[in-house]
């Protein structure tokens, strides 16, 4: 992982100590609210529904053991005794007091961490395939070019006041586990017919009110001109993206207006001036971002671990987990594992402290003292010997971080909804406990299989509704809490958006209304299909059709 180096490490402490000064002047009556707002949103600072949230970053997902200690420490001291990770692979905390956000910044800062353009009318944090450098299909590690990235964007003076906030992924997986078409700019690693690295760039990618997916503006980008293009990029949208209506801010909206060959020709054109200038990679520069991401040390093991076999073939349990939780890995004798966040009845995302502690050791013995976090609210360990797993499971299950459902209906992603945010015009949370709870039961939840339920409080989308097999939004009817239903979305190389099967339906109706759904899934479906193939096949009409019959049948059973 990238390690500070003393400038690093300079910048984000001095910022601290700003913060620490702006806080105290705001407590002390010397700077109003509207003053202080834009200095707090800088810093990751937010006041939601009931109390500050304080967003930390962690950049392209990735976090060490240490780090991950501070975090538990914080949500220990500072917190409830928990925190959030989020579809951004940031982590939250809902329930800090203002005066002690400068001291949490300070101690995130002896970890090189902070909450840096987390918020804000900025470069939000780069965001990228949390088994980089371990899986199997990966052509080229996009790690190294997360970071450059990153160090580009942080404080650059140009892009601290974009029309709206601004969301950059990268992939350089045949698989694209980034979802780079739902972002500001997706940039997908390739090489050309000679093996030169570059870049083919999307953009105007985005969900919210709007959702667009990005199209490409570049089939290849040269490496040494990625930061030069993407800024070119920027330059036209903060020229001409709108500042009158936030609604309409966002570069989709603009890339959507003068259509993807006008707003090319106008990148092309800001290119030109910038090609080959401050801004161009050199090699020097790519190799020392690069020396940070080298392999740990693994061991020369064999394919298959005989040991691991025979625990497979010998626990139910744990080869159901090992179904599910373990991938495969790109090294002989190595697996990674997803440490899953989605137990029933618990937030989907929230980590108790003790379970931080937990997965800092797991970590540090087993997975060379690295984690990352997905944008499915789930962690990883990227690197566990295969005759590691049985140890890791037991441990994990021990900590309540092994429910056997990556993939699967209780997989839910969430956002924290009206529980917390401001901007929300229903809750999340309870909806996702409620379908929780009635697929609580594996051997169903097997039988069913993969399917990606997305649930979204609000239509800012941060629990990614539009791109969900089933995706749900709270919306407010006469100031209730009533939910739509999508069906047909899909993330990764065939992302699509959900379509709206029909009017909306009260929150205790959502559990219902997935049981129809999968109904009419298990109806209609093939042998070894997925819940999206077959909607891709039969279309949706026949999954609203299920659905609202059996609405009417429940309303007349009560009458």
């Amino acid at each position: 992982m990238y390690q500070y180096d003393e400038y690093d490490q300079r910048i984000v402490d001095e910022r601290v100590a700003q913060f620490r000064d702006q806080t105290r002047r705001y407590l002390a009556g010397e700077l109003s609210e509207d003053e202080f707002r834009p200095l707090r949103l800088q810093n990751g600072l937010y006041i939601q529904r009931h109390a500050p949230m304080l967003r930390i970053a962690v950049p392209y997902g990735n976090l060490r053991a240490k780090q991950v200690r501070m975090l538990a420490h914080i949500a220990r001291t500072y917190d409830r005794g928990y925190g959030h990770f989020t579809t951004r692979q940031n982590l939250q905390f809902n329930w800090p007091k203002l005066e002690d956000v400068p001291e949490i910044l300070a101690q995130l800062a002896t970890v090189q961490m902070h909450a840096i353009q987390t918020s804000g009318n900025c470069i939000r944090n780069v965001t990228s395939d949390p088994f980089a450098g371990v899986a199997g299909d990966e052509q080229i590690d996009p790690r190294p070019w997360c970071e450059i990235v990153r160090q580009w964007s942080t404080f650059h003076p140009e892009f601290a006041y974009l029309p709206r906030k601004f969301k950059i992924a990268v992939n350089g997986a045949t698989d694209d586990r980034a979802v780079i078409q739902v972002h500001d700019i997706g940039l997908d690693l390739k090489r050309d017919a000679s093996g030169n690295i570059g870049f083919r760039v999307l953009v105007g990618g985005g969900l919210g009110r709007t959702p667009i997916l990005g199209e490409e503006i570049a089939a290849f980008v040269p490496w040494q001109d990625i930061l030069s293009y993407c800024e070119a990029v920027l330059r036209v949208y903060n020229l001409h993206g709108r500042r009158d209506n936030a609604y309409k801010a966002r570069i989709k909206i603009l890339v959507k207006a003068l259509g993807i060959d006008a707003f090319r020709a106008q990148v092309e054109a800001e290119f030109a001036h910038l090609k080959g200038g401050p801004a161009t990679l050199t090699e020097a520069e790519v190799a020392r971002v690069a020396r940070h991401f080298v392999d740990p040390v693994r061991e020369t093991l064999p394919a298959e671990n005989a040991a691991y076999a025979a625990q497979l073939a010998g626990n139910k349990a744990f080869a159901a987990w090992a179904r599910r939780n373990v991938r495969a890995h790109k090294f002989a004798g190595y697996a990674s594992v997803v440490l899953s966040l989605k137990q029933t009845g618990i937030a989907p995302g929230d980590i108790t402290a003790d379970q931080l502690d937990h997965v800092a050791d797991l970590a540090e013995r087993y997975s060379f003292g690295e984690v990352r976090v997905t944008h499915e609210q789930n962690l990883v360990l990227a690197d566990v010997r295969q005759s590691e797993l049985f140890a890791v499971w037991e441990s994990a299950r021990d900590a309540g971080l092994a429910t056997p459902n990556i993939g699967l209906l209780t997989d839910i992603i969430a956002c924290p909804g009206g529980d917390f945010c401001a901007l929300a015009n229903a809750k999340s949370i309870p909806i996702a406990n409620a379908i929780q709870a009635r697929f609580d039961d594996l051997d169903y939840l097997h039988d069913i299989g993969e399917i990606e339920i997305n649930i979204s409080g609000c239509m800012n989308a941060c629990g990614h509704h539009h791109v969900g097999h089933i995706g749900v939004l709270g919306v407010d009817k006469n100031g209730e809490e009533w939910y739509q239903v999508t069906v047909g979305g899909d993330q990764g190389n065939d992302t699509a958006l959900g379509k709206v099967i029909g009017p909306s339906f009260a929150a205790a109706e959502m559990p219902d209304v997935v049981s129809s759904l999968i109904r009419t899934y298990t109806e209609h479906r093939h042998p070894d299909e997925r819940f999206i193939d077959t909607v891709r096949r039969v279309g949706v009409e026949p999954f609203k059709t299920r659905v609202y019959a059996e609405r009417e049948q429940r309303k007349q059973a009560h009458v």
